[in-house]
């Protein structure tokens, strides 16, 4: 993630494999999340911020709510083509590279989960801090493992089964998210100028003297930001 902050890149749309918690997201249907609960363990690195200084970095909204609309128009627009999309959901990203126990997919389920999946984080915490705009599109494979008995239980094959099934419909949605995001009119968003600066004050409640190594770091990221 920094080296693509550090290349120039500011915009990532991110695509997902995903378990579904609800009935109504059947296998091959797409979410468009807007939510995350963390589940993962801090087993990757999951901050910028390290070494002795803090940074606060405002995370309401996982996703960039400006991409998500552009997102849901062009999956809308191919719902006549195949393609069946769910506006919104709550997205469990959990620690793998193992599936959830049943008492977890169904505890999830009492949540209001909507998918499952185990690489959303921390990929949407690293690109709010680098100031990049990141909109992940979700396709359900399977049902995890809340649904019926062990025979309907999620596996690798029934995953990469679904996937080659609807690889055609994926690509068009992709293909289209991205055509549309060319158009003159979206080159702020692209570019995230929303985002810019939002970072300059983040490490203010660490005192200057206890920053360290890692702020020289991070002017590699945000130059002339913590001067």
């Amino acid at each position: 993630m920094a080296a693509l902050r550090h290349l120039g890149v500011r915009t990532i749309i991110a695509f997902s494999a995903v378990g579904s918690l609800q009935e109504d997201i059947r296998p091959r249907d797409f979410v468009v999340p807007d939510q995350i609960i963390d589940r993962t363990k801090g087993i990757r690195p999951f901050t910028f911020f390290e070494g002795g200084m803090v940074g606060h970095v405002g995370f309401g909204d996982p996703f960039d709510t400006r991409l998500a609309t552009i997102v849901r128009k062009c999956g809308h627009s191919l719902e006549g083509d195949g393609v069946r999309l769910h506006d919104e959901g709550l997205l469990i990203c959990m620690e793998g590279p193992q599936f959830s126990t049943r008492a977890e997919s169904n505890l999830y389920r009492s949540w209001g989960g909507s998918v499952i999946n185990m690489s959303a984080l921390p990929e949407a915490k690293l690109a709010r801090e680098a100031e990049m705009a990141y909109q992940m599109i979700c396709m359900a494979t399977d049902y995890d493992c809340w649904r019926g008995g062990p025979d309907e239980d999620v596996n690798v094959e029934m995953v990469m089964a679904h996937m080659k099934a609807n690889a055609e419909n994926a690509h068009r949605f992709v293909g289209a998210v991205l055509d549309e995001l060319s158009r003159e009119e979206h080159a702020e968003l692209v570019l995230a100028k929303h985002l810019d600066g939002q970072m300059k004050f983040a490490g203010a409640m660490t005192h200057k003297q206890a920053r360290g190594a890692v702020e020289t770091k991070l002017q590699w990221l945000f130059p002339g930001y913590f001067d």
